[in-house]
Parts: structure tokens; sequence; C-alpha cells
């Protein structure tokens, strides 16, 4: 059985543990009836709290029927993977809360599912995940039984004390990640880019986990203060205390968002800043190795000219002009000269030297 504690409670304190989902029922019925028969007072806030741990489905249905559980919750339950909601079935109320805890080593943030049944004399607990453990919610109610003696509500307010205290070390660790990924973007990590991205999709699934618990505490504002100050006041202070918690877990979810957004922009920033540096660079050193190819160019040209002048000359053929000419030397050499100077000239005036 998934059943993983049991027990009837009479003003705050345990006053059975039966061995079965059906002798809770009837533990629960004998302990209203003796109150009715010790001071003829109605019996409204003994209740059996029953936890259970990733029940099967004939679990499920067989707490159903039990209590008379209302199909679309039982529905919700048997399929899991809902969102934060409450709901109310007659005098039923069903709610969907997602604990959560943050895997540092993977950067990842894990969304539990916890179910309430609360009605007239009964709560049900269901968890879909190991986490959060509440046993140690059960035991902390137990030490405090003016505070348990409110029945059901008594128990929805723990545990939703307990995932809104557990919201606290993922909003650190995320903070931790956040903090480090900005120290890498300033520092050019290549690879921070996916981190980011991987981060903001953690983000965003703690947010969905956390956003809806404002409609769940609406509601419940609107039950308590239909309730009057006796005798709930001391629950409605205990809840808003969790409220105000919750509230700051949200705006620093929200927060976290927002800056990643901005850090994802920043970096982007940056790696076309990087980029175009890493361009400029390039073009200054192409620009650089063009003007030493002009120059090489140049002098080459310089060079070639009187080569190939002294070349021609050089054939040293019969029947070549000015071969046997008294100036033909000097003409040559001079006409090599010439040439150097005017190339030289107009490279220089085209700066290419």
């Amino acid at each position: 059985m998934s059943v993983i504690d049991n027990a009837v409670y009479v003003d705050g304190r345990r006053a059975a543990a039966p061995g079965s989902i059906e002798r809770a029922v009837d533990e629960l019925r004998r302990c209203r009836d003796e109150r009715v028969a010790g001071d003829g007072s109605a019996d409204t806030q003994s209740f059996c709290w029953i936890g259970m741990l990733r029940p099967d489905l004939a679990e499920i249905h067989e707490v159903a029927d039990e209590f008379a559980l209302h199909g679309l919750a039982v529905e919700d339950t048997v399929n899991a993977h809902q969102r934060p909601k409450m709901e109310r079935y007659g005098e039923t109320e069903f709610v969907v809360l997602r604990p959560a805890r943050y895997v540092d080593r993977d950067e990842v943030v894990q969304i539990g599912e916890v179910h309430l049944f609360l009605g007239p004399g009964f709560v049900i607990t269901v968890r879909h995940a190991v986490e959060p453990d509440l046993a140690q919610v059960r035991h902390r109610l137990e030490r405090d039984p003016d505070l348990l003696a409110h029945g059901p509500m008594a128990v929805l307010y723990a545990v939703l004390d307990r995932v809104v205290d557990d919201y606290m070390p993922v909003l650190d660790g995320l903070q931790d990640d956040i903090d480090q990924i900005e120290e890498q973007v300033f520092q050019g990590d290549p690879h921070v880019s996916r981190r980011i991205y991987q981060l903001t999709r953690e983000v965003i699934a703690f947010q969905r986990a956390v956003e809806p618990l404002q409609e769940i505490f609406a509601e419940l504002h609107g039950r308590f203060a239909k309730s009057g100050d006796s005798p709930d006041l001391e629950l409605r202070r205990a809840m808003r205390d969790v409220i105000d918690h919750a509230t700051r877990v949200r705006e620093r979810v929200e927060g976290f968002r927002d800056l990643l957004g901005n850090i994802l922009t920043v970096n982007a920033t940056l790696v076309a800043q990087r980029q175009n540096e890493e361009m400029t660079r390039l073009s200054e050193a192409g620009y650089q190795q063009n003007e030493q190819m002009k120059k090489v160019s140049s002098w080459a040209a310089i060079i070639f000219a009187p080569s190939l002048i002294a070349a021609v000359y050089g054939m040293n053929f019969d029947n070549m002009p000015e071969l046997h000419w008294t100036f033909g030397y000097p003409m040559a050499f001079g006409l090599m000269i010439v040439a150097a100077l005017a190339l030289y000239t107009t490279f220089k005036l085209n700066d290419w030297l």
C-alpha cells in the first residue's frame, strides 16, 4: 500500500492510528460519537489525515469511493502533471501544489506535485514525488495541538508553508548560477549563451509552479474573510505570513527571468562587438597587407623596366639598331634611368611608395 501514515486527530492530538482507510472512517465516527455522548456538543474539528505516496489507480479509487471524492478531482490525481490550483467540489476542496528543489550540479529545478483533498472530517494528501517529506509537516503540527485543532485547513496551511519554504533554496541556487553567468559573459566565455538559455528554461518552469499560488491565496483570503475573526484568527495570521513569503518568491522569480533576458541581450551585444572588433582587425591587417603589396609591386615594376631594356640590348644581334652607334650605350643607360624615375614618380604620386 502507498499509505505512508494514517491517523485520526481529536482536539489537535493523535487519537488513533487505523491500519486501513476503512478503519480510519470508523475510528473518526467513533471519536465523534464519544464527543457527542460526553458533552452533547457536535464535533466538527476531529478529522482523519491519510498520507499517500505514488498511489496506484486502485488505491486512488478506493479512497475516492470511501470519501465520495468528485470524479474530476480524482481524474486529475490519476493523471497528475496539473498546474497549481484550488477547486471546490461540494464540501470538498481539491488543491494542487508544485513543490520544487534545485539540483545545483545539473542546474535543474526538479518540480514535484502534491494533491490535497480537504473535506468535513478528512484530509488526504497524495504525493507524486518523494519531496517534500510531509511526515515532517505532520510531526510539526502534532507538536502544536492548538494549531492542528483548526482541522483540515491547518494541514493545508502547514503544507503550503513547507512548499513555500522549500522554494527559498531554489532561489538561492538560481541566484548563484546567475552570478556565475554574469562573470562568464564579461569574460567572453563562448559557451555562456547555452547556459543562459538552459537556466532561463528552468526559471520559467519554476515560475509556472509559483505564479498560480497567487490565485490559491486569493481564494483562501476570501474564505477566511467570510469566516469572521474567530476561531480562525491564529490560522489567518499564519497564512498571511505564508502569503508574504510566496509573494517575495514570485517577485524574485520574475526578477530572475527579466535579469536573464537582459544578460542574454548584453551577451549578444558583447559577442557582436567582439565580432566587429575582429572584423576591424582583419580589415586593418588586409589594408596593411595591401599597402605592402603595392610597395612590392611598385619596386618590381621599377626594376623590371631597366631589366627589360638591358635584356633587349644584351641580345647582340648584328642587325640591331644602334648596336654599333657611338651613343648607343649612353642612350640605353639613360633610357633605363628615365623609365625608372618615371615609374617611381607615378607610384609616389599615387601613394604606392
